[in-house]
């Protein structure tokens, strides 16, 4: 995991966007999450993006969030609501069971039509009611295809790395350079 995580740190922090900002307390942690589209899109920084929603574990912690998306660590406007941000956390609660195991990362390459990835860090969720074999969840909100290094549309054929499994629709990742 190391070896995927130490570029994208040294990368964001060489970059001048995001700003990144350290957060302590609630987060969800999307980093293992299908996304699923929903057939409406969203624009972020003039660049209209498909948008799709991820379930996440919410964890308390340490987390890294993009300070020009969230402005702050305090939550979002609403009721039961958190932000999708990143941490290094390995092992934490992941689909279908919601039992806590360990991250498993790798890389793939997005391919078009469906092939794509999702982008959830730095977006609001929001805390469903009921957990699941003990893990609090969060339905998340972000855009399909979005870099989380540059905003720039992610094309086909970038490689990407996530923790969601094999197989996973849209699994939530970053693009590597």
């Amino acid at each position: 995991m190391i070896k995927y995580l130490l570029p994208f740190v040294f990368i964001a922090s060489a970059w001048a966007e995001p700003a990144l900002i350290m957060c302590h307390g609630k987060y969800a942690l999307c980093a293992a999450s299908p996304t699923t589209p929903t057939n409406k899109t969203m624009v972020i920084n003039g660049v209209t993006f498909q948008q799709g929603t991820s379930v996440c574990p919410v964890l308390t912690g340490s987390s890294v969030g993009d300070r020009n998306l969230i402005g702050s660590c305090k939550p979002p406007k609403g009721a039961n609501t958190v932000w999708s941000l990143f941490s290094t956390e390995m092992n934490y609660p992941q689909a279908p069971s919601w039992a806590v195991v360990k991250a498993q990362p790798r890389t793939f390459v997005t391919t078009a039509g469906d092939g794509g990835m999702a982008n959830q860090w730095s977006y609001p969720c929001t805390i469903r009611p009921k957990k699941v074999n003990g893990a609090t969840l969060a339905d998340c909100l972000g855009p399909l295809n979005e870099s989380p290094m540059n905003g720039a549309v992610v094309p086909a054929g970038a490689t990407v790395v996530t923790s969601a499994p094999v197989g996973s629709a849209y699994p939530v990742g970053g693009n590597l350079p």
